[in-house]
């Protein structure tokens, strides 16, 4: 039987609709969850019985380096000018294996910035300056 390691986590790419932003240095993933609800009938008084409830998805924070790329931060200003009707897009987290080959595919719906944090600065230090984007969205789903 031929071993199988499972693959690594630092090998992936983000893609957004209409915005090309390379670099990605973290990408947080949220979970999902099905709220419980609890139901009892009125005949089996000792019982409750489990139902499914909503489903929730986390948020997605997305880090990089700063460059001269305006486009991730437009997309956050459009957010805020204009509300997140117009701003949603769908959006893919791709992990790569180390060949360069795609592995798992994530696809993400109805995505958009709810928080931008600028990077902090310190004259002592020699760290990359990182920019923060959180992303809230209406579902994922891997595909494969």
């Amino acid at each position: 039987m031929a071993r199988k390691d499972p693959y690594r986590q630092f090998r992936f790419r983000v893609e957004i609709d209409g915005i090309s932003q390379a670099g990605f240095s973290e990408c947080t993933f949220a979970d999902t969850t099905t709220d419980p609800v609890e139901y009892r009938e009125g005949t089996d008084p000792t019982v409750f019985r489990k139902l499914s409830g909503l489903t929730k998805y986390g948020n997605i924070t997305l880090k990089w380096g700063i460059t001269d790329s305006m486009d991730l931060h437009n997309w956050r200003q459009q957010v805020i000018d204009t509300g997140a009707e117009g701003a949603r897009r769908n959006m893919s987290i791709i992990l790569i294996d180390e060949a360069g080959a795609d592995k798992a595919r994530w696809n993400i719906v109805q995505a958009w910035p709810s928080k931008y944090d600028p990077p902090d600065f310190s004259g002592k230090g020699n760290e990359v300056a990182i920019e923060t984007l959180e992303i809230v969205h209406e579902g994922f789903k891997r595909v494969s």
